[in-house]
C-alpha cells in the first residue's frame, strides 16, 4: 500500500529502494518511541507540483527535535530540495509526505548519539475518507501536557491516538473526539476539531491539543473570508447544539462530522461554515483564488 518495488526513499544521505532499506532493530525509536515526524502533501497545481507549507512543517520538525533533545542537523532547505527529489524519483505529483527522524540503538533512557532520517512519500487520499464522520467520545484523554511535549510531533504519543480510533471503531463509529485531561474537548486522533454555532467557528485553545498547521491554514483563511473564530475551552455539552463540526489536519485536510455519539447537528453539512472552508481549503491547496466563496 504504501510502497512497492520500485519505490525510493531518502535515508541517512543516500535514495534507495524502500523495499531494500533497514534499519537497527536496537533503535531506541522502535523500542521507545523516542523520535519525530511530520505528515506533508504536495499537489499538482495550477502552477506545478507544490509542497504545501513545506517550510512551516520543517520547522516545527526541527522544533520537536530540539523540545525532546534529540540532535539534528539538517537546514529547512536541505529538507525541502531531498523532498522534491523524492517526488521526482517516484514520479509523485498528489502525493502524502512521511519525513521521520529516529534514534540509533541505544537502550538506556537518555539523549541519543546516533539520529537517522528517513523521508518516504506515497499516493494517498483523504486519510477520514470523503463521507461524514460519525464520532464517539474517546475514554482517553489527551496526555496531561505537564508529563510530555504535547507541541511535539512525537511517535510515542501516537500510541493515545491508536487506542483512541480503535476504541471508536469497535463502538461503531468512524473516528474518535478525545477530551483533555480537565475534561474539555481536545482535538482528534490525528485532527484538529471546530465546531460552528450561530454564524461563528470555535475551536479548543492551545495548551493541550497539537498546534496543527492545517489548524493554522483554517484560522487564516477565516480571517480572509471574514468568519469569527474563538478559541476558547469547550464543554463537551455544547457540542449537542452545534449547527456544525469538522476536523482538519495535512492527512484529512478538511473533514465534515455528521454526528457526535449519534447526535447529529442542526444545519445540513453544505450550509455549514465548514463546507465553504473546506471548498476554499481545496482551492488553497491548489493554488487557486477562493476570494469568490462569500458567506450568504
Amino acid at each position: 500500500m504504501y510502497y512497492n518495488s520500485e519505490s525510493i526513499l531518502f535515508l541517512n544521505g543516500k535514495y534507495v529502494k524502500a523495499s531494500e532499506a533497514s534499519t537497527d532493530l536496537y533503535s531506541q525509536t522502535l523500542h521507545y518511541g523516542y523520535g519525530v515526524f511530520e505528515g506533508i502533501r504536495a499537489y499538482q497545481t495550477v502552477n506545478g507540483v507544490k509542497i504545501f507549507k513545506s517550510e512551516e512543517h520543517y520547522k516545527r520538525l526541527k522544533k520537536s527535535c530540539e523540545l525532546v533533545n534529540i540532535p539534528f542537523s539538517y537546514t529547512v532547505e536541505e529538507l525541502e530540495q531531498i523532498t522534491y527529489q523524492v517526488l521526482r524519483r517516484n514520479n509523485f505529483a498528489d502525493a502524502y509526505i512521511r519525513p521521520l527522524v529516529y534514534c540509533g540503538p541505544n537502550m538506556s533512557l537518555t539523549s541519543p548519539k546516533e539520529v537517522s532520517l528517513m523521508i518516504c512519500a506515497w499516493e494517498w487520499g483523504k486519510y477520514l475518507g470523503d463521507q461524514l464522520l460519525r464520532l464517539s467520545i474517546s475514554s482517553y484523554q489527551r496526555p496531561n501536557p505537564k508529563s510530555i511535549r504535547i507541541e511535539a510531533k512525537v511517535s510515542g504519543h501516537y500510541v493515545n491516538s491508536i487506542l483512541a480510533t480503535s476504541e471508536a471503531k469497535q463502538r461503531g463509529f468512524d473516528e474518535a473526539l478525545m477530551l483533555d485531561m480537565e475534561g474539555n474537548v481536545a482535538e482528534g486522533p490525528g485532527a484538529n476539531f471546530f465546531y460552528e454555532k450561530d454564524g461563528a467557528l470555535f475551536t479548543p485553545s492551545l495548551g493541550h491539543i497539537l498546534p496543527g498547521i492545517t489548524r493554522h491554514t483554517v484560522l487564516q483563511i477565516c480571517k480572509e473570508l471574514d468568519i469569527p473564530v474563538v478559541e476558547k475551552k469547550i464543554n463537551p455539552e455544547e457540542l449537542f447544539e452545534a449547527d456544525g463540526a469538522f476536523y482538519c489536519g495535512t492527512a484529512a485536510e478538511v473533514a465534515g462530522i455528521e454526528s457526535i455519539e449519534g447526535h447529529t447537528f442542526n444545519k445540513h453539512w453544505k450550509n455549514t461554515l465548514g463546507a465553504i472552508i473546506q471548498e476554499a481549503y481545496k482551492s488553497l491547496v491548489l493554488e487557486k483564488s477562493y476570494s469568490s466563496y462569500i458567506i450568504v
